[in-house]
């Protein structure tokens, strides 16, 4: 299966998919579970949430996010990866309230209002400009008023000004979306779309970010009916 986006690596497939959690926590040095568990303690979850999971992959995540919920709360994943979602259901079927739907994240969701949070996890950064703003159209479609949109992903910083050791790592690793998304006001970005009550948590030296806004009821957003 082709990538809709060539430079992008965010969009998974073959091999890297099927040992995707394998690669992340060698890549981290077995750091990235404790990571995430503290990520999705931060979102500070109800028992009755419903939470969408915007390319939710192997599971990992969604399932960590169940263990907050009763059995009237609810996570459904988005993902486009037939190998992820083989994986997902493998790993989340001893979880009934943890769903996933083929669904492309870029596009028009086949959802409702009627989320009361969404969770995007390193995702974001590995589109264009103008996908990401499509992506949190989205986000903001689905949720409930003062519902909450999460995501986890690089923090604003120059890429110039890193050590050297961890510019050579980022270079390798990622993708030249990512030397974009680096650079953007995500704060002043996500107002413009009719979020605000903006919170902020730094992980990895404050590299990476939680960052969380709430869908205002009373604001529209910018442009909200652009395609």
């Amino acid at each position: 299966m082709g990538s809709h986006y060539p430079e992008s690596k965010v969009e998974v497939h073959g091999c890297m998919a099927r040992h995707y959690d394998a690669l992340l926590t060698i890549a981290t040095f077995g750091q990235y579970v404790p990571f995430i568990r503290k990520s999705i303690a931060l979102m500070d979850i109800r028992p009755e949430d419903r939470i969408l999971d915007l390319g939710t992959g192997t599971g990992r995540n969604a399932c960590l996010m169940t263990r907050h919920l009763s059995n009237k709360g609810k996570v459904i994943g988005l993902d486009i990866s037939q190998e992820m979602i083989s994986q997902f259901k493998k790993r989340c079927v001893h979880y009934p309230n943890a769903k996933i739907i083929h669904a492309r994240v870029d596009q028009s969701l086949p959802l409702k209002q009627d989320f009361d949070k969404v969770f995007i996890s390193f995702v974001l950064h590995g589109f264009p400009q103008q996908v990401r703003e499509l992506i949190i159209k989205n986000a903001f479609e689905v949720l409930k008023g003062n519902g909450e949109f999460f995501i986890l992903d690089y923090n604003e910083f120059s890429y110039k000004e890193m050590p050297f050791y961890l510019k050579r790592l980022f270079k390798l690793i990622e993708c030249p979306y990512a030397f974009d998304f680096i650079e953007r006001d995500w704060k002043g970005i996500l107002r413009q779309q009719g979020f605000d009550y903006l919170k902020e948590h730094h992980f990895f030296q404050g590299y990476i970010r939680l960052l969380s806004a709430k869908r205002v009821t009373d604001i529209l957003p910018i442009n909200r009916n652009a395609r």
